[in-house]
């Protein structure tokens, strides 16, 4: 299982599209993730103080478009990074986070 913090309005935004693709798709080329144990530290570091997040829970073997790991020079650590839109079907849950 792999995770995604998304606003509530992406969210509701990706149910009426039918998938969900973020802006960082056009700006880097993927959607970034997270493994349960990193999911923590990304809040910290990029969601501080922000309201109405949600967190996306991601079947890996569901999923259409390549998803490869790559290490983030920021923080010297392995994250899957999905190199498409991501297909609703993968996703398992969705929890809030605040």
């Amino acid at each position: 299982m792999i995770y995604h913090v998304v606003s509530k309005t992406d969210w509701e935004q990706a149910m009426q599209q039918g998938f969900y693709e973020p802006a960082s798709i056009t700006s880097e080329g993927f959607i970034h993730l997270s493994n349960k144990e990193q999911v923590g530290a990304v809040l910290q570091r990029y969601y501080q103080n922000q309201q109405d997040l949600l967190l996306l829970h991601v079947d890996e073997s569901k999923l259409l478009a390549e998803l490869k790991y790559e290490t983030a020079p920021s923080v010297n650590e392995q994250f899957p990074h999905l190199f498409g839109r991501l297909n609703l079907d993968a996703i398992t849950d969705v929890t809030s986070i605040s």
